[in-house]
Order: structure tokens, then C-alpha cells, then sequence
């Protein structure tokens, strides 16, 4: 018996199926999947520069004939969507199996969609873990399930899933031969003439599908107190046990294709139907097509985020238990960029500029947050490079601000390339500024082709941004160390005043990866209270109540030596100076 999260307990059952090969793109709440799978025995894993290539990278070795496990969050699916569909009709060679992990409640995502619309519209099936054992098992037996309906299959996780750690049964890895290759142009090149027959070829799946899902072990009923009837899937069902331990429970551990006649039969067997879901409509409409009735809770559940125990009871208009009130004043601690970014004077004089800003997916997202406050969008992956040139198409006419797109290097290799090819093809102009620092820094510092670091520590080469920009024809390239006021300024200036398109390459290390070795900086008696450190915004430095001078934290503080770049008065200095910190 092991403790493990559920992305370690999918890992381990992937690798006990005897999966082969492991490819995805790193995204919160799916990473830490394959960072673990990778350091198993016996199997190949790598980073894809996106989530399109990684399911494409799946299906050809999965028709090759391995077993194939590829991980990423719920907006990466909507990347992967091309092939997923397809594959769906091609079906499998090897066991492909597709981890699609939503996060209700948004703790690091753009929005909160539900893969299970995917799961319906591709007619993949899906199966939702509760917990981590069912995470370990779903997988496991996933690969099988994908090679007896010749099928992609989706396992669908949750943060609260993906994130919580509960007991686990291990067991041992089943070596499963690779299947080998064998030429069917008429199973494998989607052209009309071949895809027609393979529709046909998913209809009868679906079908089987249909029958086999009444019967499998994955969904489970209780029947308790028959007054009330609940319906739900993964994370959700725990919070039903704890809330409602006297109701009958339907759980899904099948979302795709529903058990309709077993739905229909608990339904026939309690009072009243309810369907507890997360952010979602799915379950509920669903259910409802099957011909149930689903009755209205007291107070509706709130539509939005995660769901918890006290929701779900407020819903039925049970009193929550007693329990320990909430400490009161606790002082916010709102997200910044760390200490010593080299995002942040880039951001500090971009608001200066007064630009708009086209930002990206990432870290350096923040950079809208107060007081840089210096980004205007942020939608998804890559969307900045194609969005400022959208701009500048608009505005062209009656815009004077500068237009100014930021994304950083792991995402300009993911998307941002074919959006700058693009605008460079359609002649655009602007600035991009790249923010290349060494790694892809919000999912945890891995690699990418940009700093040439692969999943498994295989020798490769690192890709050279400048000299790929160069080649796609941008005359206009710099690169410019981002913790130097001055060179960021002036490179700012000069680009946004040019009727070219401009790059310019922001290359430091995240301080996370190459922590500065220097001495922290402390504020002297020549501070003036003028504030003007603090729109920074580094949470090292803050002001002393008493007199509204700089403070600086020496345990936060990292010694880039930014903030003494905009001090007027030289009041802060090497901590060897001393000063008011000591």
C-alpha cells in the first residue's frame, strides 16, 4: 500500500499495463503524470512542444503497436481536439490512453470546461477516477479497454483528484509486447474514400460501447435511505459520502458512454433523482436524455468551481455541523512574479510606455496585476502573437499606443511560432517580445526545445530563438538582458517607434532554476518615501509603517539588483553597506 496523488497512482497504473511510451505538454493539473512515469523502468518518455503533437507523437506509436500514454490539462484537449477526433475513427494499435485533467474552480486556468463534452463529441470513452486507487485502476485497465473497442480512451481527473493523496494497492509491471506494424492504408489514411467505412466501423463501437458500460465494474450503486437518489462522478462522489452518507448513490466511474438502463433502474428504485456536478451541465443533461426525471435541489448548487461537503448539504437545506470558525483578518497574500523575475522590468517598462499588451500563458501572466498592471489580453497559447496583430490590423488608423505582444519561450515554441509565421506572411508589424527564461517556469521548470533540457536527460540540442525568428524573415531581432533598466527601456523605445515588426528575446534564467549568488540590497537613511521601488511590485520589498520608507526582506530579497536601478536618491544598496535593514 503506497500514498499517492492521483497523476502519480495514473502513472503507476499506466506503467503496471505495461505502456511503453509517455508524451505530453506540461499543464497544472496534469504535469507531475509523466515527470513520474518517466523515471520508471523500461519506458520512453519526452516533452511535445504542444498537446496536438504529443496525441499525434501517441497515435503513431500506438499504431506501431505500443502502448501509449499521453497527459495533459483540460484547454490542452481543446489543442489536441484535430487528432483526438480522428483517432476515433482510425481507432488503435497499442493501447492509447488520454489523460484530460479539468480544474474546476480555476486554481490555474483560463476557464473551467468539462473534458466530458470531448468524451461525447469524439465518442471516446471516459472513465472518472474518485480517488486515487480508482485512478490507479482506471488506467491500468484503460489500455485494455482501448485495445478490445480499438479506441482511444480518456481518463478524466480533476485537481482535487490529481492533487490529493490517498492509499493506493500497487501491483507489478505486465510486459506487454510492442504489437508491430502492419500496412492498412484503409484503417489509417482518413481520406473520404476511407473514412466513410470507418464512421460505419465507429457506429458499431459506440453500440458496443453502450452494451458493455450496463455491465462493467466501474460504476457502482448503494442504496441506503431511497428517499434520495444521487448521480455523480469522480471527486464529487466523495463530497456526496460525506455529505449525504444516508442517500443512495449512483457513481459513474463510466462517463462516456453512460449505463442508461442501470441509470433507469435506480432511478425506478428512489424517490427522488438529483445529479451532483461540477461546473458543468453534463451529467444532468445526460441523465436527462436517458428518459429520468431529475428533480430540483432546495438551493440550487452553485454553477461555477469546486464543489464541497457544506455546498452540497446547503443544496438539500441541511444545517452544516458544527465546527471551528474561520480565523478572522488573515492579510491576503496576492500572486506576484518571485523575487528577482527577470519579467519584471520588461512588464514595469511596458507600463511606462503605456502600451497595450497582448500577453500569453504563463508565469508572466501576473504581469497585469498590480502595480505593473502592464498586460491588456490573455486567452490561451500563443494568442498573444496573433492578437497583437489583430490590433494592430484594428487600430492601424486611429490607435497611437504602441502594441506590444508577450510570450514566453515555452509557449512561442508551443503555439507562437505559427502565429508569428503568420503574421509575417500577412506583412504585420509590432513588437514581440519573447521572455525567454531558460525553462517552462509555471508547471515546474521543465524543459523545452528552447533550452534544450528533454524529460529523461537525453543528450539533444537546444533550438536558437534568434536565428530561427531570423529565418522566417524578421529583420528586426534583439536580444536584450531583461534585468538591465536602461537596454530594456531603449529596446522598448526603439521597437515600438519602428514601423517594422520587432523581436526582441528577453534572455535570463527564472531565478528558480539559477538562483544569483549576491549579496541582498537594504535601504539607507537617503530613502525619501517616495514609493517609487514598490510599483515593482517584488515581494521583497515593502514599506516600514512607522515612516513609509522601503523595507527590504533579506530572506526574500535575491540580490538581482533591479530596484536600485530606479531609485533616484541611491538609497538602496549592497547589504555589505549596511543600512536600515540590519
Amino acid at each position: 500500500m503506497e500514498l499517492l496523488s492521483g497523476n502519480e497512482a495514473i502513472a503507476q497504473g499506466a506503467w503496471e499495463a505495461g505502456a511503453h511510451i509517455g508524451v505530453a505538454y506540461p499543464g497544472t493539473p496534469s504535469t507531475e503524470t509523466l515527470e513520474v512515469f518517466a523515471k520508471k523502468d523500461g519506458v520512453y518518455a519526452e516533452w511535445a512542444v504542444n498537446e496536438k503533437v504529443a496525441v499525434e507523437v501517441g497515435v503513431g506509436a500506438s499504431a506501431a503497436g505500443a502502448r501509449v500514454l499521453t497527459t495533459m490539462k483540460h484547454v490542452g484537449v481543446n489543442v489536441a481536439a484535430d487528432p483526438l477526433f480522428t483517432a476515433a475513427y482510425t481507432g488503435v494499435g497499442g493501447g492509447l490512453v488520454v489523460l484530460a485533467a479539468d480544474d474546476p474552480g480555476m486554481y490555474s486556468s483560463q476557464n473551467e470546461q468539462d473534458s466530458h463534452w470531448y468524451a461525447r463529441a469524439a465518442a471516446i470513452p471516459m472513465l472518472d477516477p474518485a480517488n486515487s486507487q480508482e485512478a490507479h485502476d482506471f488506467t491500468r485497465d484503460a489500455f485494455s479497454i482501448s485495445e478490445e473497442f480499438d479506441v482511444p480512451v480518456f481518463i478524466r481527473s480533476t485537481v482535487r483528484v490529481s492533487h490529493t493523496k490517498t492509499p493506493v494497492e500497487t501491483g507489478v509491471r505486465q510486459e506487454v509486447a510492442l504489437k508491430g506494424y502492419e500496412s492498412n492504408p484503409a484503417k489509417w489514411v482518413m481520406m473520404p474514400a476511407f473514412a466513410k467505412p470507418r464512421r460505419k466501423v465507429q457506429l458499431e463501437r459506440m453500440e458496443a460501447l453502450r452494451r458493455w458500460v450496463e455491465t462493467c465494474p466501474y460504476n457502482q450503486v448503494t442504496m441506503r435511505d431511497t428517499k434520495i437518489g444521487v448521480i455523480c462522478a469522480g471527486a464529487v462522489y466523495e463530497h456526496v459520502e460525506e455529505a449525504l452518507p444516508d442517500a443512495s448513490v449512483f457513481k459513474l466511474g463510466v462517463t462516456w458512454p453512460l449505463p442508461q438502463d442501470a441509470l433507469r433502474t435506480f432511478a425506478q428504485n428512489v424517490d427522488a433523482v438529483y445529479v451532483i456536478e461540477e461546473a458543468s451541465e453534463y451529467l444532468t443533461e445526460s441523465v436527462k436524455a436517458c428518459g429520468i426525471a431529475v428533480s430540483d435541489f432546495t438551493h440550487a448548487l452553485p454553477r461555477d468551481g469546486e464543489l464541497t461537503p457544506g455546498l452540497i448539504r446547503a443544496a438539500f437545506g441541511l444545517t452544516e455541523p458544527a465546527h471551528l470558525d474561520a480565523p478572522q483578518n488573515i492579510p491576503p497574500r496576492p500572486p506576484a512574479l518571485c523575487a528577482g523575475c527577470p519579467h519584471r522590468l520588461v512588464f514595469k517598462e511596458l507600463s511606462r510606455l503605456k502600451a497595450i499588451v497582448t500577453g500569453d500563458i504563463g508565469c508572466y501572466t501576473l504581469g497585469a496585476l498590480p502595480p505593473l498592471q502592464a498586460m491588456d489580453t490573455c486567452v490561451d497559447m500563443g494568442a498573444s502573437v496573433s492578437m497583437s496583430h489583430g490590433f494592430e490590423l484594428a487600430l492601424s488608423q486611429t490607435e497611437h499606443r504602441p502594441v506590444v505582444a508577450v510570450i514566453g519561450d515555452s509557449t512561442f515554441a508551443h503555439s507562437g511560432l505559427s502565429s508569428l509565421i503568420s503574421t509575417v506572411y500577412n506583412n504585420g508589424s509590432g513588437t514581440i517580445c519573447v521572455l525567454d527564461n531558460r525553462t517552462t517556469a509555471m508547471t515546474g521548470r521543465q524543459g523545452n526545445p528552447f533550452n534544450g533540457q528533454t524529460l529523461q536527460g537525453r543528450p539533444t540540442r537546444e533550438l536558437n530563438i534568434e536565428a530561427i525568428v531570423s529565418a522566417l524573415g524578421v529583420e528586426d531581432v534583439s536580444v536584450i538582458d531583461p534585468n538591465d533598466a536602461k537596454a530594456v527601456r531603449k529596446a522598448l523605445k526603439e521597437a515600438t517607434t519602428s514601423p517594422a515588426l520587432s523581436v526582441l528575446i528577453f534572455k535570463s534564467p527564472c531565478v528558480l532554476i539559477d538562483r544569483i549568488r549576491k549579496p541582498a540590497y537594504v535601504v539607507t537613511d537617503a530613502c525619501t518615501s517616495c514609493g517609487v521601488c514598490s510599483t515593482l511590485g517584488c515581494p521583497a520589498i515593502s514599506k516600514r509603517p512607522e515612516t513609509a520608507q522601503a523595507l527590504i526582506d533579506p530572506y526574500q530579497c535575491i540580490g538581482c539588483g533591479q530596484c536600485p536601478q530606479y531609485c533616484a536618491f541611491g538609497a538602496i544598496v549592497s547589504c555589505e553597506e549596511g543600512g536600515l535593514n540590519e
